[in-house]
């Protein structure tokens, strides 16, 4: 089952990153010019922009409209040492396991009015610092894992597999490398999978810019960034957080053409949304009607059943078919009647694969 989207956002101090979580969520996380400003791990739930629902909405007639939702979990500047305790150290790292992926914020800009907590620019020794800091959190929950299963092993001989796999993980983390590029047979990742490595989720880094990057978000930094990630199969998306504060501030009309104007096609949390989903293989799929129209987060390759559980177990329990008109259908005959007449509504047994977009009415009992 997939459920909301979550994204802890991650970062040295003074990257820009509670500047881009203040924006991602316009509500204020306090930035200042000093480390250990954000304290708690604010969490900000943002609604992801789908054009499609309010089209839909138009021909239902819904009395409302829900979007997708994403959750953004802003956690305090780490610092080398961090995993020992230094700084505000492991009880934010705790926060992160929590979430479906990191975004990683990247100081990408020059300003000597802005102090780096290094003294010099330089993003690669940036995400080194807090990769390295989340190996040694990694490292120290395998260890206690392991401790714990070699006590209980006598007793479940099954557990030994589980013991090797984490003996395998933590020999690759003592080479300094992330969980997630270590190489595991099926039965390794299921044995690993109930635990929550930091390591193991993806990564999105988001390079922050100054606004002389403009439009185009592209420097020497951003390319050093964008060669390393790929060699770890991570992405990058460059965004400009002192931009993404200002949009935040406006209507969403006057953003489009406050965007227009700089030559920017869409603002950085859309692209950082988009690219959450894309990594984490989310789609939505929508139910539209007068009471509401509404997009619901599944997993690629749900099946309608299991998605119908998304709605409510007793539709998913209950479930008799599936009757499903693409999204493009739905506008071209003007609504779920219309395309039904066109002979465009499929009815789908409960293993058909739902896709994005597919708008979807469930018959249950």
């Amino acid at each position: 089952m997939a459920k909301n989207l979550s994204c802890g956002i991650v970062g040295l101090p003074n990257v820009g990153k509670s500047t881009l979580f203040n924006a991602l969520t316009k509500k204020a996380a306090a930035a200042a010019n000093y480390p250990f400003c954000t304290i708690d791990p604010n969490v900000g739930v943002v609604e992801v922009s789908d054009a499609r629902l309010q089209i839909l909405s138009n021909i239902s007639h819904s009395h409302k409209i829900i979007p997708a939702t994403v959750s953004f979990v802003d956690i305090a500047g780490l610092v080398k040492g961090a995993s020992e305790g230094e700084g505000l150290g492991n009880q934010f790292l705790a926060n992160i396991r929590e979430t479906d992926a990191i975004i990683h914020v990247v100081r990408c800009f020059d300003d000597d009015d802005i102090i780096h907590v290094a003294g010099k620019v330089d993003p690669l020794d940036d995400i080194e610092v807090i990769n390295l800091e989340l190996i040694l959190a990694d490292m120290q929950m395998a260890d206690n894992i392991v401790k714990r299963l070699e006590k209980q092993v006598k007793g479940k001989k099954e557990l030994a597999a589980v013991i090797e796999a984490m003996q395998k993980g933590i020999v690759h983390l003592n080479e300094s490398k992330p969980l997630r590029t270590l190489e595991l047979t099926e039965e390794e990742k299921v044995h690993l999978a109930p635990y929550a490595f930091l390591t193991a989720k993806k990564v999105v880094y988001a390079t922050n810019v100054s606004e002389s990057s403009l439009p185009s978000m592209e420097n020497k930094y951003v390319q050093m960034v964008r060669e390393y990630a790929e060699k770890e199969g991570n992405t990058v998306v460059p965004v400009c957080a002192k931009l993404e504060e200002e949009i935040a501030q406006l209507s969403d009309a006057e953003a489009k053409e406050f965007l227009n104007s700089l030559g920017v096609e869409e603002t950085g949390l859309n692209r950082l949304i988009k690219k959450g989903f894309e990594i984490l293989d989310l789609i939505t799929y929508i139910t539209t009607g007068e009471i509401e129209t509404r997009a619901w987060t599944i997993l690629k390759g749900t099946n309608a059943q299991l998605a119908a559980g998304e709605i409510h177990t007793d539709i998913q329990k209950g479930f008799i078919r599936a009757e499903v008109v693409s999204f493009d259908d739905m506008v071209k005959y003007n609504g779920r009647v219309g395309a039904k007449e066109s002979g465009k509504a499929r009815s789908e047994g409960k293993e058909y694969t739902v896709k994005d977009g597919d708008v979807i009415l469930f018959f249950h009992n």
